[in-house]
């Protein structure tokens, strides 16, 4: 089986025979014990410490169809490497560019997009207010602003509604989590611990949306509700607005309420917080087992893996712009 690997050391990557060897390298050029991977092991690659590579080595991951997303030092996201598109069909792309090109059509999508996410972020505060939290002023303002998504004629003023909807969110989590403060939301740099793990497990779920999307026909820098730009795959910010409050924001809630991640995980300085190598180690093992954790799917009625509901969801993408079915976001029903 295929997994994830987090490079969280500086060093140097290379092809071995049909393995990568990576070399970890200290702050004074001081090689570690050599790692070997076998290739035919790996979905993907994470880099969080800065990586010495050669065109040899891109080309040959390339082949393989193994992606590689990098991390800068506060752990945003900056970019990946992504082999060539294997699955790209001309019908899909002339019909994807059709629909991001009408009004209508664009905007229908991107309302499902919101709609998606707010449903699944009110799920999240639902089962908290069943356990006793004082978050109903939070429900009570998500639920009005969800009323106003189908009234929305144009795409900024859904980004509107999409960012107050959100601010709503976050103001409940100083309920939710015990023993840290959120405060507002900051992000370059973060400003505390939450904030640190909302802008970590965010950029986590974007580069697993880029690796969905690329198993399908969809063309990842065509977006509807977050505007294509230059250098980003634009789509994966879209479809990671359905998937953040499932994944990233319910793990968020159990790491920190368990104790599972603490204090000493983070490097608190003057203006910022970063994650130690400890925090991150925690935080990626916590996220490949909710991956692949499965649930019961009430259309397929069978398990599925949250993994896999990000690719069913591209799925559904494809088939509404194909006009094939109606597409309907997931909303988490448990």
């Amino acid at each position: 089986m295929r997994k994830s690997y987090y490079l969280f050391n500086p060093g140097r990557l290379s092809r071995k025979d049909n393995t990568l060897k990576f070399t970890p390298v200290d702050e004074d050029g001081n090689e570690g014990p050599v790692k070997y991977i076998p290739v035919e092991g790996i979905n993907n690659l994470y880099a969080f410490g800065s990586l010495d590579a050669n065109s040899a080595l891109y080309n040959f991951l390339g082949k393989e169809q193994i992606s590689i997303h990098f991390f800068d030092y506060y752990e945003h996201y900056t970019g990946s490497f992504m082999p060539k598109d294997y699955l790209l069909a001309g019908k899909m792309l002339i019909a994807q560019t059709n629909a991001y090109s009408n009004t209508t059509a664009r905007l229908h999508i991107a309302q499902q997009f919101v709609s998606g996410g707010a449903a699944n972020m009110q799920k999240n505060l639902r089962y908290y207010y069943n356990r006793g939290k004082t978050i109903e002023s939070s429900i009570e303002k998500i639920d009005a602003l969800m009323r106003a998504i189908p009234e929305t004629t144009h795409i900024e003023m859904l980004m509107g509604i999409e960012g107050n909807i959100r601010i709503a969110y976050y103001e409940a989590f100083d309920s939710i989590i015990t023993h840290f403060e959120m405060g507002n939301r900051t992000k370059q740099p973060p400003s505390n611990e939450v904030n640190t793990m909302i802008s970590f497990l965010n950029s986590m779920c974007y580069s697993l949306c880029l690796d969905m999307i690329y198993h399908t026909q969809l063309n990842p820098t065509i977006s509807f509700l977050h505007q294509p730009g230059e250098r980003r795959y634009s789509l994966a910010l879209d479809i990671a607005e359905i998937f953040k409050p499932i994944l990233a924001d319910r793990l968020i809630f159990t790491l920190l309420n368990r104790k599972q991640i603490q204090a000493h995980d983070f490097d608190k300085q003057l203006n910022s917080c970063l994650l130690k190598e400890s925090g991150r180690k925690i935080i990626t093992k916590a996220w490949d087992e909710k991956l692949n954790e499965t649930i019961q799917h009430r259309s397929l009625n069978r398990q599925v893996s949250y993994k896999h509901l990000v690719k069913l969801e591209c799925y559904k993408l494809v088939k509404h712009i194909l006009g094939m079915e109606t597409y309907k976001p997931f909303k988490a029903w448990w």
